[in-house]
Order: C-alpha cells, then sequence, then structure tokens
C-alpha cells in the first residue's frame, strides 16, 4: 500500500502555468494556417515570437544563468584601425586592372602559363589588407582571447615573424604545430616598428599550469624593446622551451606583442635570472595588462601548438629539477605463463606467444 502511493506521487504531474507553444495550431487541419509569402514576413513574425514574454525558460536562460558572462559584450583594447576610403581603393584597383590589361608581355605569360607570381608579394598584401581580422577569427576560433583576455579582444596590426631555425622550417603562424625539441632555443623575432617606439614581448601557455586552470606559466617576456631589436629589450624573464605533461595533448604557446607609450618600470614583473621554479613562472596574463594597460596595447599576436616528446623529460629533470608528471595511462605488457615443454590440450597456436619475431605465422612451419 506504501509503495503504491509514493508511486502514484511520482507520477502526478503539475498542470502548465500558462498555454503551451503551439496549443492554438489547429493540427487536424493544417491547410487552413497562413503560409509565409516572403522571407520579410517570416522575419516579422519570428521577431515578433522572440520578443513575446513566455512563462518557460528557453535554452539561453538556462546557459546565461549558468555562465552569467556568456552573452556579454566584448571590448576593443586594440589598437585603432585605420580604414583606407573604400571609393578611393576601388578606384586603385579599376587601375591595376587596366594597366595588366595593356601589358602586352603580361598577356603573353598569360596565355603561355608562364606567368609567376610572388609569394612573399602576395603574403605582404594579405597582411596589409585582409590579414589582421582573419588572425583575430583564427585566435577566437582557438580560444585565445577567451583564456588571456576575458571579455575582450584586439586586431593584431602588427605582424610577428618567428623562427625557431635558419631555413624557416620551423615557423611560427597562428595555430600550427611544433615539437618542443624544435622550440628548445631562443628564436629569431622580426616586426616592422617606427624608429623611436617601445614594446613588450610576452610567450605564454594558458594549457600548462600543473595545479591551477586558470592560470598560466609565463615563457618569455622582454619589455622596453626598443624598435624591433628584441635582443636590445630588458628580459624580465628568461626563455624556459615548451614543457606539455604526457598524456595532455596539445597545448597553445601564444605570443603576444604589446605596443608601449613611453618606457615603463617592469621591477615588479621581473624574475631572478635564472628562473627555474614553476611557481615564480606562474602568470596571468589579464592582471598584467591591468597593471599595465595605461601605458600599452596589444599590438600583434602569434601562437603554435605543442606536445610531449623526449625533450620534455629532460626540461623537467634538468632544467627544472623536478619529477616529471606523467597523466598517460601506461599499459603493461601482456601477461604469458611460462612456457610449457610438451603442451597438452592446447591449441596450435601455442607457441606463437613466445615467439620473437613480429609477424605470426599461425601454425605455417
Amino acid at each position: 500500500q506504501n509503495n503504491r502511493s509514493v508511486v502514484s506521487v511520482l507520477c502526478r504531474r503539475r498542470p502548465p502555468l500558462g498555454p503551451l507553444p503551439n496549443e492554438d495550431i489547429d493540427v487536424s487541419n493544417l491547410e487552413s494556417l497562413t503560409k509565409y509569402r516572403s522571407y520579410n514576413h517570416y522575419f516579422t513574425e519570428a521577431e515578433k515570437a522572440k520578443n513575446q514574454i513566455v512563462w518557460w525558460r528557453t535554452y539561453k536562460s538556462y546557459v546565461e544563468k549558468a555562465d552569467p558572462e556568456l552573452g556579454a559584450t566584448q571590448v576593443d583594447i586594440g589598437l585603432p584601425i585605420s580604414r583606407p576610403c573604400r571609393t578611393k581603393e576601388l578606384k586603385e584597383r579599376r587601375q591595376v586592372v587596366k594597366d595588366n590589361k595593356k601589358n602586352v608581355e603580361l598577356e603573353r605569360a598569360s596565355r603561355l602559363r608562364t606567368f609567376k607570381i610572388s609569394l612573399d608579394q602576395v603574403q605582404e598584401t594579405w597582411e596589409k589588407t585582409s590579414g589582421p581580422l582573419q588572425v583575430k577569427r583564427l585566435a577566437e576560433h582557438y580560444g585565445i582571447f577567451r583564456d588571456l583576455f576575458p571579455n575582450a579582444y584586439f586586431i593584431p596590426q602588427v605582424t610577428l615573424h618567428i623562427n625557431y631555425s635558419q631555413d624557416n622550417s620551423a615557423g611560427v603562424h597562428y595555430g600550427n604545430r611544433l615539437t618542443p625539441t624544435e622550440a628548445a632555443s631562443v628564436p629569431q623575432i622580426r616586426f616592422d616598428a617606427e624608429e623611436g617606439s617601445l614594446w613588450t614581448l610576452l610567450l605564454t601557455c594558458p594549457d600548462e599550469h600543473l595545479l591551477d586552470n586558470e592560470a598560466e606559466y609565463v615563457h618569455w617576456l622582454i619589455g622596453n624593446i626598443p624598435g624591433g631589436a628584441v635582443q636590445a629589450g630588458e628580459e624580465l624573464c628568461h626563455y624556459l622551451p615548451p614543457f606539455p605533461a604526457k598524456g595532455t595533448g596539445f597545448h597553445r604557446y601564444v605570443y603576444v606583442l604589446f605596443k608601449q607609450d613611453g618606457h615603463i618600470n617592469f621591477q615588479e614583473d621581473s624574475r631572478p635570472s635564472p628562473c627555474h621554479s614553476l611557481v615564480d613562472r606562474t602568470f596571468k596574463t589579464v592582471d598584467f595588462y591591468r597593471k599595465h594597460q595605461d601605458s600599452m596595447t596589444p599590438a600583434g599576436l602569434a601562437f603554435f601548438q605543442c606536445q610531449w616528446d623526449e625533450s620534455v623529460t629532460e626540461t623537467f629533470h634538468n632544467t627544472l629539477n623536478m619529477r616529471e608528471p606523467v597523466f598517460e595511462f601506461i599499459r603493461p605488457p601482456v601477461y604469458h605463463p611460462p612456457q610449457v615443454k610438451f603442451p597438452q590440450g592446447q591449441p596450435l597456436r601455442y607457441l606463437d606467444r613466445y615467439r620473437d619475431g613480429k609477424e605470426h605465422t599461425y601454425g605455417i612451419y
């Protein structure tokens, strides 16, 4: 009797607090419904339904309650964009097309398929036109702004050229993969800067911290860089190679270039040299930027991805002087009982488990 009463209470349903959605639609006669003859009519009715106050909670309200910062307006903290005149740009483009049509040699090379395009010129044109906006979209896709600058973003108008090798085979772009071995030494960095300007270069990893998911490890920090000479800057924290722990997948390593309004005193941000303590390298980009936001502006961005290799073990043991954390399950070798000289009742493939060769013969002797 008691079980029945409990079941009856659990099965009791409460009446809805108001009309259900589409309750007024006559499902038995769908032909009588008003049809949308144009997209504008549909859009108008959809906006009315969207703005209508309802008694039930929508999916958006559930998500906003779980994350109040979701949907907040993002703030542009980058340099102001100087947009060229659209009319002038179209006029120059038409003039280039007109000059190319009059060029006889260009027409002949195009017809004979011997025309060659300079990739360096294409790269330079991309960097000056649509490149910064596309880099911003890539950074949003990889969650760079979300993890480094919450509720903020910037358009990287200064292009960073970073290479870990002499032959440009290990360059840093926008999410490409490099190994910790390739990124073990200090890279070559080049960017266009005005004479007399000061810059700050930061290399950080938002995925690497071993104790705090919200913190980062600073791998390199140089302030008061005169012009584009990175070597002449004030090294606040010396370079540390990437050390993604084994079993944690790919980590993002982000280069951020800040443009300074003038000379900044970085005495509080300086680390002892050499800095081999992960506690001292604990870092938050947003806190660093908030401290100096009146004197610097983010202007450049580049990032790459890394996962574990053998050099990470050497970094933990020799550089950081600590045991290497491993988050990967290492399967033990398959156990085989001692081999019997005269196996009784065993299948014909009994000896295959004790063979030293890689390929099994499976009974073909």
